[in-house]
C-alpha cells in the first residue's frame, strides 16, 4: 500500500466503530486542554493497517515528545474503539509545506528525519514542560516558601531578582522553574535552559565564531531561567560570560531565576562575585519532604493515574502508606515508586499486595535505608585527614591531598549509586577516567597496605553512623 496516496485529513477520518474526532475529544478530556492544544492537536491520521495505526506529526521533536510522554495513554484511548490495535507509528510530515504542495500535486510532503525541529539552535533548548505547572505542584512545610516565592515572581517580575532555588536531586526545583516559565511566557520572552546546555551553546558559539549572536540572544530575553547552575563550576570563561549576561539582564529589568543543588555560599569553584549576585536576591530552599507531604504526593499521584486509566488501577491505602513511609529520599523517587506499582498492576492485571510491592520496590527501599550523600563522604574524609574541603576539591596534586581525594572518590563509588560522570561533577568536574583511576588506586593499595584497609573501614563506619544519626 502506498502511504503517500492514503493520507487522510485528521478531521475527516471516520470508519465503522472508529471516530477520530471522538478520539481527539477523549485525548483532550483525559490529558487536559492545554496539553492537547500544545501537542496532541498536531497529530494527523494517515492510515490504518491490520494491527497498527499510522499517524503524522509536523516535526521529529513533537513525535519524540509525544512518544515519551503520551503514547501509552493515546493507545489506550484508541483501543477502546479498536481493540485489535496494538501499536502506533508516526510519519514526520511538514504540514505547512504539505498544504502548499497539495494545491498543486495533491500529495503530502514527508519531512526528512535529519531536518531539525527548530532552525535556530538556541531555541532547541528552550523547552518548557507543559506538565509541570503550579496547579499540580504539591506543597508542604518543606517546599512552601519556594513555591510561594516562585508564584510571586510569576505574578510580578523583578519583585525578587534574582530568585535562587536550591535543594537536593528530585525535590521539585525543575518543576518550579517550568511553572514560572509557563506563566510568564504568555506575555514575555522567556528563555529556559540548563546550565549544561548553556555551557554547550557557549562553547559552540566560540567554535563557530558566533559570540555576537550568543550574547544578543541571551541578553535580549525578558525572563532567564537556568537549571542546575552548579554545572558551571570550574569553567572560568563561561562564568565570565554568565556574569556579564547576568548584569546586562538586571540592568534592563529582566527577571533571573536560578536553581542549584546547594546554597550560593556552598558552590565550589564559582567566582565570588557570581555567588554574591545570587545571595543578593531571594534565596529559598526545598528540603526533603516530611511524612505529611509524602502522603499528599502519593495520594495525588495515585488519583491522577486512576483518572488516566479510567479507574482500572487500584492502589490500596496500605500500599500508599507503605510507600510514603519508606521512600523518603526525594519526590522523584516517591513518584517513581507509585509508577512502578501501577505498572505492575497493569501488567499482571491485579492489585499488588504488600509482599509484592516490596519486591517491586526492592532497589528503592535499599536506597532509602542506606542513603549516603557525597557531601557527607567528603566532609567525613576531610575531617579524618585534617584537610579542608576546598583543598580536597582543588586541582593541586600534593600527595597529602591526592590520597584523601582518591579515598573520598573510592568511598563515593562503593557507598552510593552515583555514576562515574556524576561523581566526577561532585569532585570539581573531574573526568570519569580520573574517577576510575582513583578507585583502582585505592583498591591496589588495600591489597598491600593493612593501614589503608583499616582507614577505609573506619571511614565507612563513621559515614554510615553519621548518616543514620542524620536520619533520626
Amino acid at each position: 500500500m502506498n502511504k503517500s496516496t492514503n493520507t487522510k485529513n485528521l478531521n475527516n477520518f471516520k470508519t465503522e466503530n472508529f471516530d477520530w474526532k471522538l478520539v481527539q475529544a477523549q485525548m483532550k478530556d483525559k490529558l487536559g486542554p492545554e496539553i492537547f492544544e500544545s501537542w496532541l492537536k498536531k497529530i494527523s491520521f494517515v492510515d490504518e493497517f491490520n494491527n497498527y495505526i499510522l499517524l503524522s506529526v509536523p516535526t521529529r521533536f513533537i513525535r519524540d515528545w509525544i512518544t515519551s510522554r503520551y503514547l501509552d495513554q493515546i493507545l489506550q484511548i484508541i483501543k477502546v474503539h479498536k481493540k485489535d490495535i496494538i501499536r502506533i507509528e508516526f510519519n514526520i510530515v511538514d504540514q505547512d509545506s504539505r498544504l502548499q504542495k497539495n494545491e498543486i500535486t495533491q500529495k503530502p510532503l514527508v519531512r526528512s528525519e535529519n531536518i531539525s525541529f527548530i532552525e535556530d539552535s538556541y531555541l532547541q533548548y528552550n523547552r518548557i514542560d507543559p506538565n509541570k505547572r503550579f496547579d499540580n505542584f504539591i506543597t508542604g512545610s518543606s517546599n512552601k516558601l519556594a513555591y510561594e516565592a516562585s508564584l510571586k515572581v510569576s505574578e510580578n517580575i523583578s519583585h525578587y531578582n534574582p530568585l535562587y532555588i536550591y535543594g537536593g536531586v528530585g525535590m521539585g526545583k525543575t518543576h518550579l522553574l517550568n511553572s514560572i516559565g509557563l506563566e510568564l511566557k504568555k506575555n514575555n520572552k522567556v528563555m529556559f535552559i540548563s546550565a549544561e546546555r548553556f555551557m554547550y551553546q557557549f562553547v559552540k558559539s566560540i567554535k563557530s565564531n558566533d559570540m555576537v549572536k550568543f550574547k544578543e540572544y541571551f541578553r535580549n530575553t525578558d525572563i532567564l531561567l537556568i537549571d542546575d547552575i552548579q554545572f558551571i563550576s570550574g569553567k572560568e570563561a563561561m562564568q565570565e560570560e554568565f556574569f556579564h549576561t547576568f548584569n546586562a539582564l538586571l540592568d534592563k529589568g529582566s527577571q533571573i531565576i536560578v536553581s542549584a543543588d546547594r546554597s550560593p555560599n556552598k558552590l565550589s569553584r564559582i567566582q565570588e562575585r557570581i555567588k554574591s549576585r545570587f545571595s543578593g536576591g531571594l534565596v529559598v530552599d526545598i528540603q526533603k519532604p516530611d511524612n505529611e507531604l509524602r502522603k499528599k504526593i502519593v495520594e495525588n499521584k495515585t488519583e491522577e493515574l486512576n483518572n488516566l486509566y479510567a479507574d482500572q488501577i487500584k492502589v490500596s491505602k496500605e500500599i500508599q502508606d507503605f510507600i510514603s513511609n519508606e521512600i523518603t529520599a526525594s519526590v522523584r523517587e516517591l513518584v517513581g515508586a507509585i509508577n512502578r506499582v501501577v505498572s505492575f498492576s497493569r501488567i499482571y492485571n491485579k492489585v499488588p499486595n504488600l509482599a509484592e510491592t516490596k519486591v517491586v520496590l526492592k532497589d528503592l527501599l535499599n536506597l532509602a535505608e542506606n542513603k549516603v550523600t557525597i557531601d557527607l563522604i567528603q566532609t567525613t574524609v576531610c575531617k579524618f585527614f585534617k584537610i579542608s574541603k576546598n583543598e580536597m576539591l582543588s586541582s593541586r596534586r600534593s600527595r597529602y591531598l591526592v590520597r584523601p581525594r582518591q579515598t573520598a572518590i573510592y568511598l563515593t563509588k562503593i557507598l552510593t549509586s552515583k555514576s562515574l560522570p556524576e561523581i566526577g561533577r561532585e569532585f570539581s568536574n573531574r573526568d570519569h577516567t580520573t574517577i576510575i583511576h582513583s578507585v583502582k588506586t585505592i583498591e591496589k593499595i588495600k591489597e598491600k597496605d593493612p593501614e589503608m584497609v583499616e582507614n577505609i573501614s573506619k571511614l565507612k563506619n563513621q559515614i554510615l553512623y553519621n548518616n543514620k544519626e542524620n536520619e533520626i
